[in-house]
């Protein structure tokens, strides 16, 4: 069954909580067949503003996570064996273009750079999908939208979007929400009062002054949620941050140690 998921029946939408400006520069990328980059630090929403938006507009999505391996044919398709017959099986970008649906390409500069090959004829005016393998050249319906996504701060010299690329996507930039719009999503999405939802922004605060010196990255909203359903299930707010927070963020003793410091002066 399907669900319903259109403006008329908000309740069904995933939820999301705009930051600024972003829901409009969406719908008016997908009216106009514009692709859009999405750009921002690990688990500060993107993925679900992506889930949100194919929602409200009654789009189908389909969502790829990038990797290393990640090659054109696993987005375009191929030919597989199926009870004795050679069948082609159309990938994740060619089911959305056939569709007229969205394609999100979550974290794309992990992918093989033969990726971007097949996306160039997407991201401009042809808004074709050449598919070699069975002859057929694909032109995108009005209604198929390209979105992909990554991390600026983990980029480096191996990895990293070519300004070729990046020049042919409108740009998105995301953070981490604002400490009273973070503390109502980690409230409404962990089902936590809203007391104790600030008190793990804030511990959040605290952490992220810590990226980029002793941590990777600083904690994600993601990573706040999973503590706050722990916490709202009955958990013990340490044992909770500890599971969720101080154990995903770092295996080094004295980094989890130093987390562990700012958790009880936050809760102290």
């Amino acid at each position: 069954m399907t669900l319903d998921m259109t403006p008329e029946n908000p309740e069904r939408l995933p939820f999301y909580s705009p930051q600024s400006n972003e829901c409009a520069v969406f719908e008016m990328a997908q009216q106009n067949g514009l692709p859009l980059l999405l750009k921002g630090p690990t688990g500060c929403g993107k993925t679900r503003f992506v889930e949100h938006m194919a929602a409200r507009l009654g789009l189908p999505l389909h969502t790829v996570a990038c990797h290393d391996d990640l090659s054109a044919a696993d987005l375009i398709g191929r030919y597989l064996i199926k009870g004795g017959e050679t069948v082609w099986v159309d990938g994740p970008l060619t089911r959305a273009v056939r569709e007229g649906g969205i394609c999100y390409l979550d974290e794309v500069v992990e992918a093989r750079k033969d990726v971007t090959v097949v996306l160039h004829p997407l991201t401009d005016d042809r808004r074709r999908l050449v598919i070699d393998r069975t002859g057929e050249e694909l032109v995108a319906p009005e209604s198929f939208m390209l979105v992909a996504s990554y991390n600026p701060g983990y980029q480096n010299v191996l990895k990293k979007l070519k300004p070729s690329t990046r020049q042919r996507f409108l740009s998105l930039g995301f953070d981490f929400p604002a400490p009273e719009l973070e503390t109502s999503v980690v409230a409404a999405e962990a089902g936590l009062d809203e007391g104790r939802a600030g008190a793990l922004v804030r511990l959040a605060g605290h952490i992220r002054k810590l990226s980029g010196m002793d941590l990777e990255e600083g904690v994600s909203t993601r990573l706040l949620i999973y503590a706050g359903t722990l916490i709202a299930k009955g958990m013990r707010s340490e044992d909770a941050i500890e599971a969720a927070i101080v154990e995903p963020l770092s295996d080094e003793p004295d980094v989890q140690q130093a987390l562990r410091d700012l958790t009880a002066s936050v809760y102290g």
